[in-house]
């Protein structure tokens, strides 16, 4: 068996036929299988790619022109902020401004957008995305409502980090270039609230209040006697003393974060609050059980339907 001839060291994991060729490599040694072909017009070496929608933006980037940027629902994948839930996977989208040309290939929805001053974003690894903000507006022809609520509260909220926009760099975006979908967006900004800190506490509110419950604050502090910071609730209702949290339970197995959490628990209920837990499998069926465990706890508190309505604390 032929031994393989090395590829050129200035050759990186992932480059265009093109790029290769012009170093010296053969077209026949492009079909080894030692080269994968993820897009047409790419290779990279062997071992280097999954499926994950940034390894295949990383896969594709080689073919990308100096005008397109990946775009939509895609930009929200690489920034790890919340998209549709599984079995939902986002695709990739890759746009250009007019009049320069999208991508036409398989595996890839190209866009050409109307003319309007570029306002990319470079990400570490070094892919360029659409800004944001412009991306949210895009996502609102692909997305169901709620989606895009999780989203933008993701973008408006300080999440360990300085908040990516505003609720006002949103409500700008849609009003200069136009809503989607009957106006979706226009109704998600009306839900959308500031300083939620995952998409499914974002689920669990909504639910909550289309169900008639009044609507909870959002990440209120719990102060002792002298003013210092004890602890957050998640959702709170400091009118009937009532929290509701959800517990995704990623950290199961972890003993010492389980503990942590238990102490907290207590904590909460020693200072008079009814602390409900919703757990994953209580969101099932349009969060009915959830829906219940938090009314129950409101009736206990004192609370009826058709109590007086609730005016939150954090509506941006």
């Amino acid at each position: 068996m032929p031994r393989r001839s090395p590829l050129p060291p200035e050759l990186p994991s992932r480059f265009s036929v093109s790029e290769a060729v012009a170093l010296g490599v053969s077209p026949s040694r492009l079909t080894r299988g030692d080269i994968r072909r993820p897009f047409h017009g790419v290779r990279a070496v062997q071992g280097g790619g999954d499926s994950t929608l940034l390894q295949l933006c990383l896969d594709y980037a080689p073919r990308l022109a100096p005008w397109q940027f990946f775009s939509h629902e895609t930009v929200f994948a690489l920034l790890g902020a919340p998209t549709p839930e599984w079995p939902y996977r986002p695709g990739i989208h890759i746009s250009a401004h007019r009049p320069a040309r999208e991508p036409r290939t398989a595996g890839v929805a190209g866009h050409r957008l109307q003319l309007r001053e570029p306002a990319t974003l470079l990400l570490p690894n070094g892919l360029p995305i659409e800004h944001p903000v412009r991306a949210w507006r895009q996502t609102g022809r692909q997305w169901a409502l709620d989606d895009l609520i999780a989203t933008a509260e993701f973008l408006i909220s300080d999440r360990g980090r300085t908040a990516i926009a505003s609720f006002d760099d949103l409500a700008a975006e849609v009003e200069a270039m136009g809503d989607t979908r009957g106006g979706i967006l226009r109704k998600a900004l009306v839900e959308v609230r500031a300083g939620t800190r995952s998409a499914r506490e974002t689920h669990l509110r909504l639910r909550l209040v289309r169900a008639g419950l009044p609507e909870p604050d959002v990440n209120v502090t719990i102060r002792d006697h002298r003013g210092s910071a004890i602890l957050e609730l998640d959702l709170a209702y400091p009118r009937w003393r009532v929290a509701a949290e959800y517990d995704g339970r990623a950290h199961a197995e972890d003993t010492l974060q389980f503990a942590k959490d238990a102490d907290r628990w207590d904590l909460i209920r020693d200072l008079g609050w009814d602390h409900v837990r919703i757990l994953n499998h209580h969101m099932r069926d349009g969060g009915r059980s959830a829906v219940a465990r938090v009314r129950e706890a409101l009736i206990r508190a004192g609370w009826r339907p058709g109590h007086a309505s609730h005016v939150p604390l954090s509506f941006r």
